[in-house]
């Protein structure tokens, strides 16, 4: 019985805060005080039906290593995240008495022989504890808008930021955020975190805090969630594509999925309808130019996770490998709208990904350009001197020409184009009004058509000779209604 007592207690622990209403018993050791538990709650945990309904919502427990703190690391990647600033944050949380690891992304780089770009730390201060403790040794303190999520960032020797982070539970999720509160307990933290490559904690000492075995994962390039995926997914939809970002950071092999895992994203697709556009867009953009990105994007539409991406359903598939494949022959980086648009087939479309991902003015507007003029390639831009041409348009940017090279495999017109120093236009609409013309709409028409003259001319033509010999014949021009004849003027 008291085996059955320890496997419940550590049962109730690990889904501390996963279910509001068990979280009282949770906080209590059942094997050594199981009169203190509330009847209903015990009566839930130790009566099969009852159990196996709260499974249907809690989840299978994941598999739980006996001895987290098992392997030792001592490698040049974890010695050189030891700057001196780290070392003054690490004696201060020693002189408070409070705990304090490495956890995240910097303990999956480490192991991985990646030396960590930045590092997170966990805990087991509360934030008004840190806010405290760091008041006293005299540490200014930024970013004050994490403080609602555990989060406070000191600044040491006015030198370096560190984010840490209060360790936490989620007792109430929606779906699209969580409901935390403040634990001490590492192994509850861990088991809320996504993935287990994600749960791992590693001590200054070099000690490898590991409960959910992501340490063998890692090492086998195995993307899982801690628990059952269904469950995970549940409590924030954004996690499917978080799952598709890390497989691509993690697995050595694009197609090499676990089968329970996809289920699970294909069972739970339209949730990604719940989360902001915004968050969608952050997660796409590092998925599509990480590695597997075409694969994954594929992935990602096989799943039927693209229509709740602002993709159309009927997305290009074909265009998108051509794509993928031709730019290979171009350097990087691509900018990651760029590999969406080839999904696209209408302008659109394009306003439609734009309205669900939030685009930036710059990625909407080259969404725009490319769609607009894609099948003028070859058509009616066939030389240098087309995109040259289409470079001095009022509402064209070099850049756009360029990237529209890029997308149609134009390797030499496109390193010609990178290659030619774009000439100015020798007039302004300061220089129109010194030579009597009015700031009205004819002003634009009339630049426009001087322009073009000026490109005809290969550039040749000065501002003076546009002026002396071209630009009262552009005024009459605007004065004859299209279609009819000029007349000759009265002077004549």
């Amino acid at each position: 019985m008291q085996n059955s007592f320890g496997t419940i207690s550590r049962f109730c622990r690990l889904y501390l805060g996963r279910k509001q209403n068990f979280a009282r018993a949770f906080s209590i050791n059942i094997a050594n005080r199981m009169s203190l538990v509330n009847q209903t709650v015990k009566n839930s945990l130790l009566h099969s039906t009852s159990l196996r309904e709260n499974l249907k919502v809690l989840g299978v427990p994941p598999k739980m290593r006996s001895e987290p703190a098992f392997k030792k690391i001592d490698s040049p990647e974890f010695h050189s995240i030891f700057t001196d600033e780290l070392q003054a944050l690490i004696d201060i949380f020693k002189r408070y008495y409070y705990e304090l690891r490495i956890a995240g992304g910097a303990v999956r780089d480490i192991l991985m022989g990646i030396k960590p770009k930045d590092i997170d730390l966990a805990t087991t201060a509360t934030p008004d504890q840190m806010k405290e403790m760091f008041n006293k040794e005299k540490v200014r303190l930024i970013n004050a808008k994490g403080e609602k999520h555990g989060t406070i960032t000191p600044r040491i020797h006015n030198k370096e930021n560190f984010e840490v982070t209060t360790l936490r539970i989620d007792v109430r999720t929606d779906g699209r955020h969580a409901e935390v509160q403040f634990t001490t307990d590492w192994q509850l933290d861990a088991n809320r975190r996504d993935l287990t490559i994600n749960s791992m904690f590693l001590g200054f000492d070099g000690t490898l805090y590991d409960y959910f075995y992501g340490y063998e994962d890692l090492m086998q390039r195995r993307v899982v969630f801690v628990g059952e995926a269904d469950v995970r997914i549940k409590e924030d939809y954004l996690r499917i594509l978080r799952y598709f970002r890390f497989f691509g950071r993690i697995a050595k092999e694009p197609s090499k999925h676990d089968v329970e895992t996809l289920k699970a994203i294909r069972e739970n697709a339209e949730g990604l309808a719940r989360i902001s556009g915004e968050r969608i867009w952050a997660e796409l953009q590092k998925i599509v130019v990480g590695n597997f990105g075409c694969e994954l994007v594929q992935e990602i539409i096989s799943c039927g996770l693209g229509s709740h991406c602002g993709l159309p359903v009927d997305a290009n598939i074909d265009e998108f490998k051509r794509l993928c494949a031709d730019l290979e022959n171009f350097s990087k980086p691509h900018t990651p709208i760029f590999y969406l648009i080839a999904l696209l087939h209408t302008t659109e479309e394009a306003m439609s990904l734009h309205q669900r991902l939030k685009l930036s003015a710059f990625e909407r507007d080259l969404a725009l350009f490319i769609t607009q003029n894609r099948k003028k390639v070859g058509v009616e831009f066939c030389k240098l001197r087309d995109y040259q041409r289409l470079c001095l348009q009022p509402n064209a940017r070099r850049e756009f020409v360029e990237e529209l090279l890029k997308y149609s495999n134009e390797v030499e017109l496109y390193n010609e184009l990178k290659a030619w120093k774009m000439p100015r236009f020798p007039l302004t609409g300061s220089i129109l009004k010194e030579h009597g013309l009015t700031a009205d709409k004819r002003m634009g028409v009339i630049m426009t058509r001087l322009r073009s003259i000026w490109i005809d001319s290969d550039f040749s033509i000065t501002g003076d000779e546009l002026l002396t010999n071209h630009l009262a014949d552009v005024i009459e021009s605007l004065k004859t209604p299209p279609g009819t004849p000029n007349k000759k003027r009265k002077s004549e």
